[in-house]
């Protein structure tokens, strides 16, 4: 996608693709197609994507791979199945890039500069599974707040939060209110990441939204990154791990870190 639109719709880019594959609902269908209306950075991107699903969609597309190329293919597909053998939550459905590796298992070679030029790009943006996981955050927060539903359980009172994720979720999370700290509990409610349901806790900064998913995974390496003009932070505790995002201020997001981790330790 171009950095113009990257900047301008950031939102709306996490449901791009879902459009072109035909997997939103109608709700979310009809609201990126009012979108679409009035913003031509979109309606360009959504060709191309519809352009490049075609090319790779035909029958007996082929082509020849060079070695550098068939070299990072497995070594991606190595980390995913190293990912996959550990608690990493996986996407549920099959991205588009992986269906296009099926074909290098036909290694022919098809002399189409367009079928060239689809498996240049496919392949030159294949994504870590770490930014998968990124973009699945993202589009929870992102579409919890689209569809009016951050929460399922409505309230600041920690003690109603906590014992309320009891037989919807099969482990206990953390919940702390932090309004004295300036970062008051808003609610929480069970959201999907990958195959399995996870916590959501929901707080407030000077009106801006924090999420907090968790779920139980082995130690990672804590991590602070801009993914999408969202602030994301990822750190792991008690065999938890603990994914922040939010369009506050990378300074109050790590504040947030800091004074969530102090108060589950208490």
């Amino acid at each position: 996608m171009s950095e113009a639109n990257q900047k301008g719709c950031p939102e709306w880019r996490v449901m791009l693709h879902g459009f072109v594959d035909g997997e939103l609902d109608s709700v979310h269908a009809a609201q990126f197609e009012d979108h679409l209306a009035t913003c031509a950075h979109c309606r360009a991107e959504m060709e191309r994507g519809r352009a490049v699903r075609e090319i790779i969609d035909q029958e007996g597309v082929k082509w020849q791979p060079p070695e550098a190329l068939r070299s990072q293919v497995l070594s991606m597909l190595s980390f995913e199945e190293t990912a996959a053998a550990s608690s990493l939550p996986l996407p549920r459905r099959v991205p588009i890039w992986r269906r296009a590796l099926d074909f290098i298992r036909q290694w022919s070679f098809v002399p189409s500069l367009a079928v060239l030029a689809a498996s240049a790009f496919l392949f030159a943006n294949v994504p870590s599974q770490t930014l998968l996981l990124q973009d699945q955050i993202m589009a929870s927060h992102v579409r919890s707040m689209m569809a009016d539903h951050l929460t399922d359980v409505l309230t600041s009172d920690q003690h109603t939060v906590k014992p309320w994720f009891n037989g919807k979720i099969d482990f206990s999370p953390p919940v702390s209110d932090l309004t004295k700290d300036g970062f008051p509990l808003v609610g929480g409610r069970v959201d999907y990441i990958g195959d399995r349901a996870v916590a959501a806790l929901v707080y407030r900064r000077h009106g801006h939204v924090i999420n907090l998913f968790i779920w139980p995974a082995a130690s990672a390496a804590q991590t602070t990154t801009v993914h999408d003009g969202y602030n994301m932070t990822q750190w792991s505790d008690g065999g938890l791990v603990f994914w922040a995002i939010s369009d506050v201020a990378a300074g109050d997001l790590a504040e947030f870190e800091s004074v969530f981790r102090a108060a589950a330790r208490a």
